[in-house]
Formats: structure tokens, C-alpha cells, sequence
């Protein structure tokens, strides 16, 4: 039986669309590629995730109505699965189910409800979703196709916090399939293909059969989606769809059931490669959420520094140089060197740069509140009073053109309150902000090892990135005046914010106990920032946003020993 996984970037209500692309791809899968069957990812039909849009009756009422439609229109002869959003039929429970059914001729022949409802990081499912109570193979051209959706293959990986009573793996296994399916949508973050890779393989040795992951593409809002479906035989090689990009792939069933190779399925997955996926990533995410949002256009501060550099040079591979404007806007305290380096690394790009100053108004802020500030020495309120000019201005930009302002703090700053609220925080996405600054410094460095290797030039100035740190609020300032040494704070913050541990047993690992109670001390207090914050690109096992949900008025128990 010749299979094609349809791996397609669905947009979250957009049924029409989401529609059309589903036929395209039909039709491709039949016509050229002589399928017999395709499939399709989680919840393609609705675009996933579809969130509270869920209690709203016409958007399941919608949802289910695109999915009649297809059944009318797609070819004949082709059985096409794929996701939906359908309700429960039983007497209790939630009111919907995540589905996934195989439409044949017009008729919806078989339907598999989502098992494993995942309710940690981003996901919040169990909330409208009903889970699976049986679990039946699909009998097509000879085999026993069973389905698991998504979470319900990751049962047996380690999730904080996660314990699950059914395994519909083995469920399905024990009713003797011969081949397993897993539509999903599988969020990135960096490692994550060579974990479904491992994890695939697992599943398919112990079961003695192929397996078809079938992911989504794209990007909704936080979440990025890296396609990368895959062919998996028992010891017969992977064959794998496109990164970051919609893609056809179509195999032979029977040339995934051969024996004879005792090496991994898998091939090697080098550093520069995750680091070079990372970037692809970044400007897909940044694309996506522009285009999925309205905006062509988008726009930043410039100050010179590595941070800016990165979301700039990140903007333009997302939507072209033509549609992104740089903006310096230079204080009394900003040094030659960066408005040199902003505007040497806006040339390297090819986009438009303006100069902006914010003296006159900051020398205005100044007048009006010199009474109220009289007899007090310049501190924290002059030095934001700079960042929330600017963010006003690029505010300012953003509505005259309908440009949509990129935020350039990353996720050590946002980690230490290190940014200034309707200031340097303005806009409507955060980029780099699930990067800690030491990965911003190792992305920038590999962009420029490319860059050198393919004209013999730096797109990133090598002084952006050669000099120390600095907001450039007041004179002589530099970040390490505030923070410790980013090495040491990115090492305890990776320990805090992705291991859930403790000051005493962060101390156990060898890092100074007094620094870390005082990070996440400093953590904590910033969490009244982060929520009024853009949302961030994830491309961690845990961002802030949607993956990290924590109250802003607490006690700080983290810092207490258990002798206390």
C-alpha cells in the first residue's frame, strides 16, 4: 500500500482555508502520488491549539461542518485521514472529543478519540476534551492500522508532574495492528525531533511494525510547529518531510517492514544542526505569527547591542529586508560605537534605518518633573523614563504604518525583571524571548560563521558582539553591574525555571547558595512583568507565557531550607 503523510500549517478557525488546503493535498497524494491512503495532522481541520475558541458553539458547529464538506469533496478511491474536533456522543464527561477519523468514498469509515489529554507546559486539553474509552484498528488494504494521537505515544517519557493510568499503545498492540499512526501537533523546542525519533523507534521494535508520525507545520501564536513527519520502519531507515516548511511525502508500506539493517533508524544530529533548526525556527515562528496576525510590515529599536542585532536580523529573513525598518534613537548616554554598529548592521541587512533621538523628550519629561522629583539624585526612574520614551515612540510608528514592533529582550532579562514595563517591553512578539543571552551569543556567532563562509563577510559586527553588555541608560553602565555574570545566571536560571529545583538543592550542584536564593527571589518579583509581557517564541522545553503559569503574590518557599 503506498501512504502520504500530508504534513500542512493549518490556521486556528480558518476552515475555509484549512479546507482547501486539505483537497490540494488530497488530490496531490492521489494524482501524483498514486496514494491509497493520506494522512493528515491533529486537529487539521480547526488548527490547533484552538483553546476557549472550544466554547464557542459555532466554531465546533463550523469545524464539524468543514469535515461534511470533505467528505463530499475529496476524491474517490483515496482514504484520507485526518483531525477534527467532534463531540461526546456519551452521556457524561466533557462535552467534546479530539478526533481523528478516515474518511472512504464520502463516508466516514472509522473514528479514534484522543487517549492522553496533556495538561502541562502549553497544553491545557483535558479542560475540553473528553479522553478515549476504546480503542479499535482501522482495517484497510489488508491491515490493522491503529491510531494514537499524539501525547498518547509519549506515555513512557519522563513529564514533570505527569502520570497516566492508560496506555494506548499497548492497547492498540495487543489488538494485533500492523502498523501504527500517530497524527500530531508536536511543538518545538531544540532536541525535540531526536527524542520523537527515539521514541518512535522504541515503539516500533517492540511492536515489530512500521510506524507513520504525522506532525503539523507552522506556527500559532507561542508555538512553533517543525513539521519533520517521518516513515518508520523496525531497523529499515526514516525517511522524513520537510523542517519548517508544508510537504508531501509518500512510501511504499511494504519497504518499511524489511529487516536486515541492526543500526539505528535514525541519523546523527550534530550541534550546528540544532542550532542551525533553531534559527529556522525563530524566523518561521516570527513569520508566521505576522502573517496569522495581519501585519506585513514589522519594525525594532536598534540600539547597537547583540540583542536588537539578533531580532533584526531575524526579521528580515522572516519577511524581507523591504518590509523592516531599524530604529536608533540615541540618548545622552549612547555611544558613538553603537549608533555605528546599529547602522554598519542595518546596511549588512539591506533595511531601512532611522535615527530617532529622544533628547528633546527626555529633557521635557525632565522639566515637568522636576518639582516632584526635586532633591532626589538620578536613579532607576530617569533610566526608564529613556525606555519608555522609546517605547512610546516605536508605539508611535507602529500605528501610523501598521508595523508590528518586535520586542528584543531575551529570556534571561525577562527572567530578572532586567526590562522596563511599557518601555523596552512594548510590542506585539518577543522573539528571542525564550533565549538566555548565552544562547543569543551562540546564534549570533553561528550566523556569522555561515555568513563568512558564503561571501567572506559578518552580517552581525563583530564589535556587537565583542563588547560588554549594556542598557546604555546612564553613564558607563553595563548589565553586570546588575546581574551576575550571564554564564553563571543562565547555568542557575536552566536549573530553576526547567528542573523546578530548589535553592538548597541548586547549592547541592555546586552553585553558590546565597547567588541562587537571590535569583530566584529576583525571579519571582519579576512576575508581575512577565505577565504583561509579549508573548515569546518557545523553543525551550518550558517558556514563559502559556508553559510557565505562576502566581505574582506569593511566599518565596523555594529559598527556605526544610531545617527552617
Amino acid at each position: 500500500m503506498r501512504i502520504s503523510v500530508a504534513q500542512i500549517n493549518s490556521t486556528i478557525g480558518d476552515f475555509s482555508g484549512n479546507r482547501a488546503k486539505i483537497l490540494a493535498f488530497a488530490r496531490k497524494a492521489k494524482h501524483e502520488h498514486g496514494a491509497e491512503l493520506a494522512l493528515f495532522p491533529e486537529l487539521a481541520v480547526c488548527g490547533y491549539p484552538p483553546m476557549d475558541l472550544l466554547d464557542q458553539d459555532c466554531f465546533v458547529e463550523q469545524n464539524i461542518r468543514s469535515l461534511r464538506l470533505l467528505q463530499r469533496e475529496l476524491p474517490s478511491g483515496l482514504a484520507v485521514g485526518l483531525g477534527y474536533v467532534n463531540r461526546n456522543l456519551s452521556v457524561q464527561g466533557k462535552a467534546l472529543v479530539n478526533a481523528f477519523g478516515v474518511i472512504l468514498d464520502g463516508e466516514l469509515v472509522f473514528e479514534q478519540v484522543k487517549t492522553l489529554l496533556p495538561t502541562y507546559d502549553v497544553f491545557d486539553e483535558a479542560r475540553n476534551f473528553e479522553p478515549a474509552s476504546s480503542w479499535p484498528c482501522f482495517g484497510y488494504k489488508g491491515e490493522r492500522i491503529g491510531i494514537a494521537i499524539c501525547e498518547d505515544v509519549w506515555r513512557e517519557t519522563e513529564t514533570p508532574g505527569t502520570k497516566y493510568a492508560e496506555d494506548p499503545v499497548r492497547r492498540l498492540l495487543d489488538r494485533g495492528i500492523s502498523l501504527l499512526a500517530v497524527p500530531s501537533a508536536s511543538p518545538y523546542y531544540a532536541g525535540k525531533h531526536r527524542t520523537r525519533l527515539e521514541l518512535a523507534e522504541r515503539i516500533a521494535r517492540r511492536g515489530g511494525l512500521p510506524l507513520i508520525y504525522i506532525n503539523a507545520v507552522g506556527a500559532n501564536d507561542s508555538i512553533i510547529f517543525d513539521g519533520r513527519s517521518f516513515f518508520m520502519g523496525t531497523d529499515t531507515g526514516v525517511k522524513t518531510a520537510a523542517p519548517f516548511a508544508e510537504d508531501i511525502v509518500t512510501v511504499d508500506l511494504d519497504a518499511y517492514r524489511g529487516a536486515g539493517q541492526d543500526q539505528p533508524s535514525y541519523p546523527e544530529i550534530k550541534p550546528t544542526d540544532e542550532i542551525d533548526t533553531l534559527e529556522d525556527a525563530l524566523v518561521m515562528g516570527t513569520r508566521e505569527y505576522m502573517q496569522k496576525c495581519g501585519f506585513t510590515r514589522a519594525h525594532l529599536g536598534l540600539s547597537g547591542g547583540i540583542d536588537s542585532a539578533l531580532v533584526a536580523y531575524l526579521a528580515v529573513r522572516a519577511v524581507g529586508a523591504e518590509n523592516v525598518v531599524t530604529i536608533s534613537m540615541p540618548s545622552r548616554f549612547s555611544s558613538q560605537g553603537s549608533l555605528d554598529d546599529a547602522a554598519l548592521l542595518s546596511a549588512n541587512l539591506g533595511c531601512r534605518y532611522e535615527v530617532l533621538p529622544i533628547e528633546p523628550v527626555f529633557t521635557a519629561f525632565l522639566s515637568s518633573l522636576e518639582g516632584l522629583f526635586e532633591g532626589r539624585p538620578f536613579d532607576i526612574a530617569e533610566e526608564n523614563l529613556q525606555a519608555r520614551i522609546r517605547g512610546s515612540l516605536l508605539m508611535a510608528f507602529s500605528n501610523k504604518w501598521q508595523s508590528m514592533l518586535l520586542t528584543t529582550g531575551n529570556k534571561s532579562e525577562l527572567a530578572m525583571g532586567y526590562c522596563t514595563l511599557y518601555g523596552d517591553m512594548n510590542g506585539a512578539l518577543g522573539p528571542i524571548g525564550d533565549l538566555f543571552k548565552t544562547e543569543v551569543f551562540a546564534l549570533c556567532r553561528r550566523i556569522n560563521e555561515k555568513s563568512f563562509a558564503a561571501d567572506g563577510k559578518l552580517v552581525i559586527p563583530q564589535a556587537i558582539l565583542d563588547k560588554p553588555p549594556s542598557a546604555e541608560l546612564r553613564p558607563g553602565q553595563r548589565d553586570e553591574d546588575s546581574l551576575p555574570p550571564y554564564g553563571e545566571l543562565d547555568e542557575i536560571l536552566k536549573l530553576y525555571l526547567f528542573n523546578n529545583l530548589s535553592a538548597d538543592e541548586i547549592g547541592k550542584l555546586g552553585k553558590d547558595r546565597e547567588l541562587t536564593a537571590w535569583i530566584i527571589k529576583t525571579v519571582a518579583r519579576a512576575e508581575f512583568k512577565r505577565r504583561q509581557a509579549p508573548p515569546v517564541l518557545k523553543v525551550s522545553p518550558r517558556a514563559f507565557g502559556m508553559g510557565r503559569r505562576m502566581p505574582i503574590a506569593r511566599a518565596l518557599y523555594e529559598n527556605s531550607s526544610f531545617s527552617d
